[in-house]
């Protein structure tokens, strides 16, 4: 038997130290809480969540429902019975600490590292108030987390952050809040286009101040149902994650080359991508969020819907306004347009 050379061992030293390391984009860890409010993980419920306040029918309440991800606001009787109507992008987070005065004192933590790639320090600028992105490079791709609503920011663009640094002081900056109701927003989300500065300014008057970080730019998971997941696997990846929600409607959409979005997210490809088809198919969440994309045999002039999950009531109601009819009847709204554009980037 051969003697191995001291270069060699060096070198197959070198080697598994390598392999020990995360790979370049990996998620180091699942994600941690953003605050020492850990009631998710002990039934969530009123402990964990912010309420607002509600009046229905004449009945005011305060249900802590409210601030969960979904359709959770804006109560209304429909043929399929009480839905809410209204979208609430990520999770709201009730302070745990309090001075004297009522005022909310807890420290926001980043949910995982990353590198700080916006923060809005005017509560006059938008409805979450002063607000900051981390963006974190993930073998998945790009995943953005969002803190709204702060009293105060810590942190500048373009710092390096690590999970559990604190980024500011929860609050309640921001359109409607008050000291009563200070809690912290939070999302994970995916970046629609990078793009988005024109597409905001061809469709609006109103000045864009946030960039290509503009929450309309942004789509969000249920994070609360990740964090939970994670619980239960801690090495479930984020497409996994997604790949588990179930479509809730599919739109068509000519095919004008390559899809920006698949750049950075290619998990969401499905099929033969490489063979030319005339369009592309792809399915939504019920809230827009993008769950896969398929080639397409089909032949469209512009965008239209190819399914969606059937209901008696108007479909309005549960696609954030993207998607008109009732039953199996369904069209884009002006509103659904405009995203499907964005989207694609076909503007």
């Amino acid at each position: 038997m051969k003697s191995i050379t001291r270069p060699v061992i060096a070198l197959l030293t070198i080697v598994v130290l390598l392999m020990g390391l995360p790979a370049m984009g990996a998620t180091p860890e699942p994600i941690s809480l953003p605050t020492d409010n850990d009631h998710l993980y002990r039934g969530g419920g009123a402990p964990f969540y912010m309420f607002v306040h509600r009046n229905f029918e004449g009945q005011a309440s305060r249900p802590w429902t409210a601030g969960k991800y979904g359709f959770v606001r804006n109560l209304k009787r429909t043929k399929d019975g009480l839905i809410g109507t209204k979208f609430h992008e990520g999770i709201d987070i009730k302070p745990m600490k309090r001075d004297r005065s009522g005022k909310p004192l807890d420290d926001v933590l980043a949910i995982a590292s990353g590198v700080i790639a916006y923060a809005n320090t005017s509560s006059k600028r938008s409805n979450y108030g002063k607000y900051v992105v981390v963006e974190h490079l993930w073998d998945c791709g790009p995943v953005y987390s969002l803190y709204a609503h702060l009293s105060d920011i810590k942190v500048n663009v373009g710092q390096k952050i690590s999970q559990g640094q604190s980024i500011g002081k929860l609050g309640y900056t921001g359109v409607g809040l008050s000291r009563e109701r200070a809690h912290l927003h939070l999302e994970l989300n995916l970046l629609l286009s990078t793009r988005f500065p024109v597409w905001h300014d061809k469709h609006f008057t109103s000045k864009n101040y946030h960039g290509k970080h503009n929450g309309i730019n942004m789509v969000g998971l249920d994070i609360a149902e990740f964090y939970m997941a994670q619980q239960r696997k801690q090495s479930l990846t984020l497409p996994d994650f997604i790949n588990s929600t179930p479509a809730h409607y599919k739109v068509t959409v000519p095919r004008q080359g390559p899809l920006e979005i698949l750049t950075r997210y290619p998990w969401l490809a499905r099929g033969d991508h490489q063979s030319r088809t005339p369009s592309w198919e792809i399915s939504f969440s019920a809230s827009g969020f993008p769950l896969a994309i398929n080639p397409s045999n089909r032949t469209v002039t512009a965008p239209c819907i190819s399914s969606i999950r059937k209901c008696r009531s108007r479909h309005e109601y549960r696609t954030k306004g993207f998607v008109s009819g009732t039953g199996g009847r369904a069209t884009l709204s002006q509103t659904g347009t405009r995203f499907i554009e964005l989207l694609t980037g076909n503007f």
